[in-house]
Order: structure tokens, then sequence, then C-alpha cells
């Protein structure tokens, strides 16, 4: 790769690589994955930015993101059972703080399609259509996995909390 193709490609990790972590956090849930995780997208991007450099490398990242996430995710399920995270008591729901917690914990226990669908939709803003286009899947099942998944995050923080919480995502 020339200088330029370099200089360009640097460009777009300075210019997006915040964003693209917290992508991979909010699929993941854990800190160092979510490293690796871009780590491994930003590789596999820098092999092909020859092609994808014209185009917007964003969504392309994103999806490497996601199809990572997922199918580290079925990896480990198929080693080991996954513990599901319990909210804690409703007293410690009080606060901001104590409901991200449980949100987040929520979101973690959520399978990862569902995860990626609400991480897509909700934290980036993505339309159905481009959520869609990302996972390689139809809208009618971002619908679906959105339903399902906002249905289990309400649950677990309860009704009136999810509204104020899930209402605001998208600020």
């Amino acid at each position: 790769m020339s200088d330029a193709e370099d200089d360009g490609f640097a460009a777009f990790v300075a210019a997006r690589g915040t964003s693209l972590l917290r992508v991979a956090y909010l699929a993941c849930g854990d800190e160092k994955e979510a490293e690796d995780l871009l780590q491994t997208a930003l590789e596999r991007t820098y092999q092909h930015w020859d092609r994808v450099r014209y185009d917007n490398p964003e969504p392309y990242v994103r999806r490497i993101i996601v199809n990572a996430s997922i199918s580290r995710a079925r990896r480990r399920a198929i080693m080991r059972i996954i513990p599901m995270h319990t909210p804690p008591e409703s007293a410690a729901r009080e606060t901001d703080v104590d409901l991200r917690h449980v949100l987040m914990d929520t979101l973690r226990a959520l399978p990862p399609r569902q995860r990626a669908v609400v991480v897509l939709r909700y934290w980036e803003d993505l339309s159905e259509t481009q959520t869609a286009e990302i996972l390689g899947c139809s809208t009618g099942t971002v619908k679906s996995q959105a339903s399902k998944a906002l249905a289990k995050l309400r649950a677990a923080i309860g009704p009136e909390a999810a509204e104020g919480v899930i209402g605001n995502v998208r600020a």
C-alpha cells in the first residue's frame, strides 16, 4: 500500500476509532474483548483498504465487529454455558449509575444477534435498513429482534424506568 493510502487509513482510524470502539464494547460487553474486536476489524479493513476506502468504510468495519462478536459468543456458548446476570434489587435502581449497570448487564445477557440490533439501531442510531445491511438479514428480522430485545430490557429495568432510559438512548 502507498504512503497516501496508509495516511488515509490512519486518518479514518483517528476520526472514527472511538466510535467504533464504543460499538465493539456495546456488542460484546467487555472492554478488553472490545479492543480485540476493533483490532481484528481494523486489521481486516486495512487488508482491503484499497477496495473499501472509496465507499464509506465505517459500515464495513461495523459489520466485521458485529459478525466477529456474534462468532465469539457462539464459540463461548459451545464451550461453556454463559451465566445470566441478574439485576440488583429494586432499591439499587434509584440512581442513574445503578440503572446504567442494570441496563449494561441486561444488554450483555441478550443473545448476540439481539444485542447487535440494539447497539446498531439505538446506540449508533442506524435505520432498520442500514442495520439489516450490516447484519445481512431482512428489515423484518431487525424489527422482530429489536422488539424481543427491548421487551427483555424493559422487563429487567422496569417499565417506568425503561421509557426514560430506552427512550433516551437515541439522544
